[in-house]
C-alpha cells in the first residue's frame, strides 16, 4: 500500500524558512520521480517542484524558483522541500506526490499546512 506522509509545516514569518519532509512507503522509492504541490485556500492544486527519480534534475514553478529547493534521500525513502524567503502567498496545504508533474495522481499524502504571516 502506497503511503506518503508529509511533515514540517507550520507558521512562519515573511522572509522566514521551513523545511518540509515526506516519508514514503509501500513502493520502491528509487523507481519514481517525485514532486510537491500546494493548494492555497480557495484555489486549485498548483505544482511547485519536481525531482527525477535519480535526483539528477530538479524543476520549479516560476513562483518559487530561487527560494525553494527540492531534494530526496533514497536511503530514507524521503522527499524534502526547503523553503526560504517565504511570502504570504506561499500559504497553502503542501502535498507530496508520487509523480513528476501529474497533479491528478491518486498517490499523494494528506498534506502539511504552511502559513506565512507576521
Amino acid at each position: 500500500q502506497v503511503r506518503l506522509v508529509e511533515s514540517g509545516g507550520g507558521l512562519a514569518q515573511p522572509g522566514g524558512s521551513l523545511r518540509l519532509s515526506c516519508t514514503a512507503s509501500g513502493f520502491t522509492f528509487t523507481e519514481y520521480a517525485m514532486s510537491w504541490a500546494r493548494q492555497a485556500p480557495g484555489k486549485g492544486l498548483e505544482w511547485v517542484s519536481g525531482i527525477y527519480r535519480d535526483g539528477s534534475q530538479q524543476y520549479y514553478a516560476e513562483s518559487v524558483q530561487g527560494r525553494f529547493t527540492i531534494s530526496r534521500d533514497d536511503a530514507k525513502s524521503s522527499l524534502y522541500l526547503e523553503m526560504n524567503n517565504l511570502k504570504p502567498e506561499d500559504t497553502a496545504q503542501y502535498y507530496c506526490l508520487r509523480s513528476f508533474r501529474d497533479l491528478g495522481t491518486r498517490y499523494r499524502g494528506q498534506g502539511t499546512s504552511v502559513t506565512v504571516s507576521s
